[in-house]
Parts: C-alpha cells; sequence; structure tokens
C-alpha cells in the first residue's frame, strides 16, 4: 500500500511542479496579464506537466506487469 502511494505521488510530481510553476511566476510578478502569449504557454506549459506525468505513471505501470 505505501508503494502504491509513493508511486502515485511520484506520477503526480510533474504535474504539481507545473502548476507550482504557475503559482511561482504569480507571486513574483512575472506572469501578469500584459505577458505576451499568456494563454499559449499556459497551455504548454500544463500539457508537458500532464505529458511527464502520464509518461511516468506509464512506466510505472508497464514495470508492474513485468
Amino acid at each position: 500500500m505505501t508503494r502504491h502511494a509513493l508511486e502515485v505521488a511520484i506520477a503526480f510530481a510533474p504535474w504539481v511542479t507545473a502548476i507550482y510553476v504557475f503559482y511561482w511566476l504569480y507571486s513574483n510578478g512575472i506572469w501578469t496579464s500584459d505577458t505576451p502569449h499568456r494563454g499559449k504557454m499556459s497551455v504548454a506549459l500544463l500539457v508537458s506537466g500532464m505529458a511527464l506525468s502520464f509518461l511516468v505513471q506509464s512506466r510505472i505501470a508497464k514495470r508492474r506487469q513485468s
């Protein structure tokens, strides 16, 4: 049970990191409504975090089947 919880936490880490990057950029005043291409960068950041989480989870699941 503990191992499964650790694997889930590892799989979610890239996505959580992407969300934290949003928070960090906003709290430091770097990410404002005047930032050019803000929407495109938001989508790219979230997609990259979610894709990395998916890849990590896929690898964990594949290793578990072996």
